[in-house]
This record gives C-alpha cells, structure tokens and sequence, in this order.
C-alpha cells in the first residue's frame, strides 16, 4: 500500500515537473513588449496635465493649440452650427466617400486656398485629396514626396518649427534638414539667415514655410521679403510645401494670409499645400484638411492623382465625412461664407486685442523696462515672448501660469480676465 501510494506521489510529482516551465522556456512566454522602452511625454500634453492638477484659481493654461472665447470657453462657430442644421435636415446617408474624399470639399477648399483667379485651378491642374487634418496633409505630403520628387528627399523645416513636423517627415521616408527662422536678438525674423540656408541648401530641396502665422513663433515674412523668398527658392531650384493651418485666422483676411501661396504659384512654383480648418472653423475634433500638388497640366494631373490615392489606400483608405461636409456647406453656401469669414475675422481681432493689452499692461501698467514690442509684432495665435526656460518655471511654480519651455504662449488663452494677471507675472520673473 505504502509503495503504491509513493509510485501515485511520484507521478504527480513528474507531472507537475513537467508543466512547470523552466527559466529558459519562461524566458519565451515573457511578454513581447517586455523591452519597450517609456516614451518621453508630449510637452503641450504634459503642460495641460499639469495644469490639471493646479488648485490654484489663478491658474492658466497657455499651452493648447486651440482658440477660446474671451470667456476661457471653446468656440464653436455660427456658420458651423448652421451649417451641421442643415447637414442632419439633408438626412445624408454614411456611405464611404472616395479615396481622395468629398468631392464638394475639396473644390471649396482649393478655391479658398488658391483664389478664384488662380491659373492652375482654372486650367484643371492641381490634384488634391482631403485628408486626417492638417497632420493627415503633411504625412500624405510626406509619403508622396519620398516616393516620387525626382532630385532629393531632404525636406528643410525652420528652426523652430511646429514639433511635429520633424515626426511626420522623418516616419514619411524624408531626411529633415533645417534652416535659420528665429532670431532670438529680437524676437523676430532672421531673414538674411533664412535666404543664406536656403540658397546653400543642396539644389531641388524641398523647402517647408509657414504660410502665415508660423507656429510656434508668431513671426512672419513681410509681403515683399515673400517676393524675395519665391525667387531665392526658384533660382536655387528648390520645392516649395506650404503649411497652412491658419488661413483667415492669422490678420482675419483669407485672402491676405493666402499671400505667399498664391504669390508662389503666380512665379510659376508647382508648389505642394498642406490645408487645416481646425483653427479657422473651429473645427479641431472632426480633422478636417487637405493636401494637394500643382501641377504642369491636366494629364499629369491625373497620373500625380492616381498615385495620391495610392498613397491613402493602405494609409486610412477613406477620409471622414462629417467635418468635410461641413467645410464644404460653410464655403458653397453664400450666406454661410460671408458669416464665417466674419466670425474668422472675430477670432483673428480678439487674438490681435489680447497682445495689445498684454503689451500695453507691461508698459504702462508695470513699467517693464523691456522691450515687448515683438509681442504685437507677432501675429496669428501663438507668440514666443522671449522668456527662458528658468523664467518659465517660475511662472509656472510662482504664479500658476502654464506655457511650453521655450516660452511660446498661445495669446488665445488669454481673457480680458486674466490679462493684467499675466503682465504681471512676465513682470515679476523678468525684473
């Protein structure tokens, strides 16, 4: 009996033994991710998350990229209010709209971009798709040009630029150079570096602008040192792309803040676009954009069309259609056109009024014996004030006021509220 028992405890033993993985088997049912490593996290994310858990009722967030109402609220515009009324009283269905989207949106988009006096446009020469945004753009942008510009695949961003156009065209198949932009002398453009690296760049770059509002500085060429810059990029034989995320939002005129595109293409440039309607319809959540080429002729038109949707295909297969009949009913629609570039003009005046009282409060209300006058120099929805990293801790630490490090606050946080409130902690951490 007590054999029996001993051989019965020994084959559970051995059973149990031989299910027990060892260390080396262990090791192959370890997780897969096991040595992902922690991403570092996004510095406008992390500025927000952090204004989060401020108590404090001082408190601002200047981090976000989005427009608020002079009460701190989001803004949702009129036009678009009426425009979604009539969109859901159309009972639409939800079928899939094309590869390259909804045809009504695209054709609105171009003419707001390129004017309706634009020779390419007439000519039935500029391919374009909506996109994921103007993110979406950028990336689509990005794939074609790896694929098919003919010369190089060095693309030139400013320095500094909006952060994730490094991201997006180094994960595109592009080698990110830069060129001078800044000046932090004085706050403004360096434009004689800018034309300096352009012109050294190696001949059929691809060289990224800001077509107004450039993000995160604020600082824009004037309308002739565009003119300057169309020649200075085509004798060096390079290729324009044009970001445009603030197209009416930047002075309030569509057509102004449309200037160095439209001057471009009037050159003769077959230039590349980037299209965003989140800031100037308030349209942030329903990513909303557009991406598209000019090109030498409506046969070749077709054939760069025909590789765009190649592109999209695998990428998202089918932009959404919410947000770009939207779009296209605030811009096909007479009375709806004419409310929204009133309500853009809205927005673009407010931003314009908080830099004047953010100024004026400094000089005349606190004395600083700096000069801000790059503040209302600046123009469009973020400005770089000029304050160091240490400065910006202080104003976080002492004050309760969140920004990014390198000083750039976005002037839509701003109230008639709060304004004086943050004149004096510039004041405070610059004496």
């Amino acid at each position: 009996m007590l054999a029996a028992t001993s051989r019965s405890m020994a084959r559970v033993a051995l059973t149990r033994a031989a299910i027990r993985p060892t260390a080396a088997i262990g090791l192959r049912f370890s997780s897969a991710w096991a040595n992902v490593p922690m991403g570092p996290p996004d510095a406008i994310l992390g500025v927000t998350e952090a204004f989060k858990r401020d108590t404090d009722p001082r408190k601002m967030n200047l981090g976000v990229g989005a427009y608020r109402d002079d009460a701190g609220k989001p803004f949702v515009l009129n036009c678009v209010r009426k425009a979604e009324a009539k969109i859901m009283g159309d009972l639409l269905d939800k079928e899939y709209a094309g590869i390259t989207g909804v045809p009504e949106f695209t054709k609105g988009a171009a003419l707001l971009a390129y004017g309706a006096d634009s020779t390419p446009l007439k000519e039935g020469r500029v391919a374009i798709t909506q996109t994921i945004s103007g993110t979406g753009a950028l990336r689509v942008g990005g794939e074609f040009l790896a694929r098919w510009f003919p010369t190089s695949k060095k693309i030139f961003v400013p320095t500094p630029t909006w952060g994730n156009h490094i991201p997006i065209f180094k994960d595109s198949g592009l080698e990110v150079n830069h060129y001078k932009y800044f000046d932090k002398k004085t706050n403004g453009l360096d434009f004689e570096g800018m034309v300096n690296d352009i012109k050294n760049a190696p001949k059929g770059s691809v060289i990224l602008m800001h077509a107004c509002a450039h993000n995160p500085t604020g600082v824009d060429p004037s309308q002739a040192q565009w003119d300057e810059l169309s020649k200075v990029v085509k004798d060096a034989g390079h290729f324009a792309f044009f970001d445009m995320a603030y197209q009416g939002f930047a002075s309030g005129s569509t057509d102004k803040d449309a200037y160095a595109l439209r001057k471009f293409v009037k050159d003769g440039h077959l230039v590349a676009l980037s299209q965003s309607f989140a800031k100037n319809m308030g349209l942030y959540g329903e990513r909303t954009g557009s991406f598209s080429l000019v090109t030498s002729s409506p046969e070749e038109k077709a054939r760069v069309d025909s590789q765009i949707k190649i592109v999209v295909r695998p990428m998202y297969s089918n932009p959404p259609v919410n947000g770009a009949r939207i779009v296209a009913t605030v811009l096909n629609t007479p009375e709806l056109n004419s409310e929204w570039l009133g309500e853009v003009k809205l927005m673009a005046d407010r931003i314009i009024t908080m830099r004047t009282q953010l100024k004026d409060n400094l000089v005349n209300k606190y004395h600083s014996k700096h000069n801000w006058d790059h503040i209302t120099n600046q123009i469009g929805m973020f400005c770089y004030t000029g304050l160091t990293a240490d400065q910006v801790e202080k104003m976080k630490n002492e004050h309760h006021v969140y920004l990014t490090k390198d000083g750039r606050i976005s002037v839509a946080g701003i109230s008639s509220k709060n304004v004086e409130y943050l004149a004096k902690a510039i004041h405070e951490v610059t004496k």
